[in-house]
């Protein structure tokens, strides 16, 4: 049965283009400010603190690859969108379950695996809208203030985050079987996506402490490494899919065995 993934999906329309819309304004922004930026790199990467730097990514920052890298994805893609998928997904179940129209789905012959499987398929709406979106704009962005860009590498740094934002979404999803309040589900994703994010940054400031950063799913992204050095982590992107896979897998065997 597809019924859910395809009105789910279509459910998803309006969200994702509302999204992507709003995150494509925000990166014109600061594509509009690239120029000033650009005239004073040093002096900025000179006024942040190191940490700052770490946290950002910030790197050869006068390139149009390092502004990209250092602060277009790190807000846009990494905290935002990042942010996005596990609120969003944090709502799937236990939204249903506040609204009781789970109980009108699964009174059809259907199983829980499938209702939740088929609810993260759905997923695909806003990755697609947010990948093409951001591509095309920045590409555009790109062409306006005259300076070029390897499409490869741009195409790469939008395909090794979809993993990134996938493991958010299974923080969501894990949080929306848990937690019987939909309201609870979402705030604790949004917290949570946040705070991973902020000590992998911080994580930096000692060395004592890096070992810490290891455990957040955006130590495993790297937009900067991407788009200057052309570094493809592939590993790091399938070491995030069998989080992700194994977040669904611990959503699925919890989702199963409640009593809603």
């Amino acid at each position: 049965m597809t019924a859910i993934l395809r009105n789910e999906s279509e459910k998803r329309i309006r969200g994702s283009l509302i999204l992507t819309g709003l995150l494509i304004v925000l990166s014109a922004f600061f594509l509009v400010v690239f120029p000033a930026i650009q005239e004073e790199a040093q002096l900025v990467e000179q006024a942040y603190p190191e940490y700052l730097l770490e946290l950002l990514g910030i790197e050869e920052l006068h390139t149009i690859e390092g502004f990209l890298g250092g602060y277009i994805f790190p807000f846009i893609w990494i905290l935002l969108a990042g942010i996005y998928f596990a609120y969003t997904s944090a709502g799937m179940i236990s939204g249903d379950i506040r609204t009781r129209r789970m109980d009108l789905t699964l009174s059809n012959p259907v199983s829980r695996e499938s209702v939740l499987l088929q609810k993260v398929a759905a997923l695909w709406v806003p990755l697609v809208a947010l990948s093409v979106g951001l591509l095309v704009l920045l590409l555009v962005g790109v062409n306006v203030l005259e300076e070029s860009i390897d499409l490869g590498a741009l195409i790469m740094v939008h395909l090794l985050g979809v993993p990134y934002l996938l493991v958010c979404a299974g923080i969501g999803i894990v949080l929306s079987v848990v937690l019987e309040r939909i309201e609870r589900a979402q705030a604790a994703a949004l917290v949570l996506v946040f705070l991973l994010w902020l000590v992998d940054g911080l994580s930096h400031m000692n060395p004592d402490f890096e070992w810490i950063g290891d455990l957040t799913p955006s130590r495993y992204y790297d937009p900067s490494a991407i788009l200057i050095h052309e570094e493809y982590a592939l590993l790091d992107a399938g070491l995030l899919l069998v989080v992700f896979f194994a977040l669904l897998g611990v959503a699925t065997f919890i989702f199963t065995r409640r009593d809603i």
